[in-house]
C-alpha cells in the first residue's frame, strides 16, 4: 500500500505545456510552482471523493471540524516519469498510514512498536498518580492542618491579650505597692507578680508545644503522602523523557546526498535542543525522506490547508502556506543539503535600488516614506535600513533616534528624531497614543460592509516565529478600525486605523477567520506571496516636538 508505485501519482491533466522548476522550492517563503498547484488541485479533488477514511475537516456543518495541512512534492521517478507524492501532517482519523499518501518516517502506531509498550507503562504510572492524587486523606489532612493552624493562632492571640491585660494589672499593683507597702511586703508582692508573669509565658510556651505536636503528626503524614505523589510524578516524567528521546532517535532523515541524521542530532545545536512535540510529522519532511529513500528526484514542494480554520493560527481552506520554523526549519535545513534550492528571499536586500524619500525635515525630526522591502532598522543579515541610511545622511546630529518601526514588507511613513529632546517628546506621544496613523491595504476578497472594528487579542507564536496568533487566554488586547475605499476585481481596498500597536496586527486582523477573513495581497506570512505586501502607512499625525503644533503627513500609496 505504501510502496512507491502506490504513492507515486501521475497527473491526470495534460502537463506538456508546463516548464519544470529550475531550482527546488525554498519552503519557508515561496510562490507555489504551477505544477505543484496542479498537483494540489488533483489531491484536493481526491480528498473530496475518497472513501478510504472519515475525518471531520469542518467543510460543511460538521461538529468539531479539524482542518489539516497537506503537502505535495513534485518528483521525477527513477525511470524519468513526472508525478508527485502526497502527505499530511500528523495523523488523520487517528491513523498515520493511508492509501495514496507517503508513510511517516517512523510509524509509532505499529503493534510491535516500543512506543505502544512504553506509552502503556507511562499511562499505568499516570493512572497511579491520578488515583493517589485523588486520595481523600490528602485533602482531609490539608484541611485539618489549615484548621488547626487557624485554631492555634486564635488561641495564641487570645492568650497574648490576657497577658497584655494582666501585665497592665501587675504594673498597677507594683505602683500601688511601692506607695503603700513596707519593704518586706513589697518584696513578697514583686516575687508573686514575677511568678505570675513566668507562669503566663509558660502557658504560651506549652500552648505552642501542644499545637506543634498535634500538627506535627498530621504534617508528617501529609509529607509522606506528598513525597509518594511527587515520586510518581517524577517517575512519569522520567519515563516520558526516556520515551521521547528514544522516539526522536528513531526519526532519521535522509538528505539529497544520502546522509542520515536523527532528530536528537539535528536539534542538538539549535537554540532549543529538545525537538518540539510533533517534530518530523509534518508533510514536508515526510515527502522529502520518502523521495530520497526510493530514488526519486525532488523538484518542487507546496503545502496547503484543507478544512476549517484553527482557532488561533491564520489558516484558510485551500490556501498555500510555508513550512513552520520551529519544527521544520532544522529538519529541512539538513534534508535540503545536496539540492539546488532557491535562495532565501528574506536574506536578499529587496530595496537595495530603492530611494528613501524624505517627506519633511527640520532640526528636531525627519519624516521619511520607506519603500516596501527596506528594513526600518538593521537586521541579522541585512544591514541596509532606513535607520542606517539616515545615519549617513545626518552624520552631525545627536540621533537619529528610532521612534517606531514598520515591517520590512510594509511601505510608508516613518518618523525619526534628530535630537534627544525631540526623541523624548515623540516617544511620549507614541506611548500615550497621541499619534494618529492610517494605513492603506489591499485585501484578497470582496468586503460587503462599509466599515467595522476588529478586536482580536494577539501574542507571538512560540513554535513558528515571527508569526503571531490570536489568543483569548494569553493574548494582549489588539483593536483595529477599518473603512472600505473600493471593491474592484475581487479585491477590497481599505483604510485601517490601528488603535493598538501589536506586531503584525493589521495583517492578522485581516487574514484571521474571526477578523476580515481576507489576507492582504502579497502577504507571505498570512496569505500568499506576491511582488510585494499591499500594506502602506499612508498618513500620520503628531505634535511637533518643539512647537507642539499639530502636523499631518501624507505619503502616496505604491499600489
Amino acid at each position: 500500500m505504501h510502496s512507491p508505485e502506490h504513492c507515486f501519482t501521475q497527473f491526470t491533466a495534460d502537463i506538456s505545456g508546463y516548464d519544470l522548476p529550475t531550482q527546488f522550492t525554498f519552503p519557508f517563503y515561496y510562490t507555489p510552482h504551477p505544477l505543484c498547484v496542479l498537483a494540489a488541485e488533483q489531491l484536493q479533488q481526491h480528498l473530496m471523493t475518497q472513501t478510504d477514511f472519515e475525518h471531520e475537516f469542518g467543510l460543511s456543518d460538521e461538529q468539531n471540524g479539524r482542518g489539516k495541512m497537506f503537502g505535495v512534492l513534485l518528483v521525477q521517478s527513477p525511470l524519468g516519469q513526472l508525478g508527485f507524492f502526497s502527505a499530511f501532517s500528523g495523523k488523520i482519523a487517528d491513523q498515520n498510514l493511508l492509501p495514496g499518501f507517503v508513510p511517516p518516517v517512523f510509524d509509532m502506531l505499529t503493534e510491535e512498536s516500543f512506543f505502544r509498550r512504553e506509552t502503556d507503562a507511562i499511562n499505568a504510572v499516570n493512572a497511579q498518580y491520578k488515583a493517589f492524587a485523588a486520595n481523600p486523606e490528602i485533602a482531609q489532612l490539608k484541611a485539618d492542618i489549615k484548621a488547626d493552624r487557624a485554631a492555634y493562632l486564635q488561641a495564641e492571640q487570645a492568650h497574648r491579650q490576657v497577658m497584655i491585660e494582666n501585665r497592665a494589672e501587675r504594673k498597677q499593683q507594683r505602683k500601688q505597692g511601692e506607695q503603700n507597702l513596707s519593704t518586706e511586703e513589697l518584696k513578697t508582692l514583686l516575687d508573686d507578680l514575677a511568678k505570675q508573669s513566668v507562669a503566663e509565658k509558660n502557658v504560651l510556651k506549652y500552648l505552642k508545644q501542644t499545637w506543634d505536636e498535634k500538627l506535627a503528626i498530621k504534617e508528617v503524614r501529609l509529607t509522606t503522602l506528598e513525597q509518594k505523589l511527587a515520586a510518581l510524578k517524577e517517575q512519569r516524567k522520567d519515563l516520558s523523557n526516556s520515551l521521547q528521546h528514544k522516539l526522536h532517535k528513531q526519526y532519521r532523515f535522509l538528505d539529497a546526498l544520502g546522509a542520515g541524521r536523527d532528530l536528537v542530532d539535528i536539534f542538538a545545536h539549535t537554540t532549543n535542543p529538545v525537538p518540539p512535540a510533533g517534530s518530523g510529522e509534518c508533510a514536508a519532511p515526510k515527502l522529502l525522506h520518502y523521495a530520497y529513500k526510493h530514488g526519486f528526484i525532488p523538484l518542487a514542494l507546496a503545502e496547503f490547508w484543507w478544512g476549517a480554520s484553527p482557532k488561533s493560527e491564520v489558516r484558510q481552506h485551500k490556501k498555500f502556506y510555508p513550512s513552520c520554523n520551529s519544527k521544520c526549519q532544522p529538519i529541512l535545513g539538513h534534508m535540503m543539503q545536496g539540492l539546488n534550492v532557491e535562495l532565501n528571499p528574506l536574506e536578499e536586500n529587496w530595496a537595495e535600488d530603492k530611494e528613501l524619500d524624505i517627506l519633511y525635515q527640520d532640526d528636531a525630526m525627519v519624516i521619511v516614506n520607506k519603500p516596501s522591502g527596506l528594513l526600518s532598522v538593521p537586521g541579522k543579515t541585512i544591514k541596509d535600513s532606513a535607520y542606517t541610511r539616515l545615519q549617513t545622511m545626518f552624520p552631525d546630529v545627536e540621533g537619529p533616534f528610532v521612534i517606531h518601526r514598520l515591517d520590512m514588507a510594509t511601505s510608508g511613513i516613518l518618523v525619526f528624531a534628530l535630537t534627544k529632546r525631540a526623541n523624548k517628546s515623540l516617544q511620549k506621544q507614541f506611548i500615550s497614543r497621541g499619534v494618529q496613523k492610517r494605513y492603506m491595504a489591499m485585501l484578497e476578497g470582496e468586503l460587503t460592509e462599509p466599515e467595522g472594528e476588529i478586536t482580536l487579542p494577539m501574542r507571538g507564536d512560540p513554535e513558528d516565529r515571527p508569526r503571531q496568533l490570536v489568543c483569548f487566554e494569553h493574548g494582549k488586547h489588539a483593536e483595529t478600525y477599518w473603512q472600505l475605499i473600493e471593491v474592484k476585481d475581487g479585491r477590497s481596498k481599505v483604510y485601517m486605523y490601528p488603535k493598538t500597536g501589536r506586531t503584525h496586527q493589521l495583517r492578522v486582523h485581516s487574514a484571521h477567520h474571526m477578523g476580515l477573513n481576507m489576507p492582504m495581497v502579497g502577504d507571505g506570512l498570512y496569505g500568499e506571496k506576491a511582488n510585494r505586501l499591499h500594506l502602506h502607512a499612508e498618513m500620520l499625525e503628531l505634535d511637533h516636538p518643539y512647537s507642539k503644533e499639530r502636523m499631518r503627513f501624507l505619503a502616496e500609496c505604491e499600489f
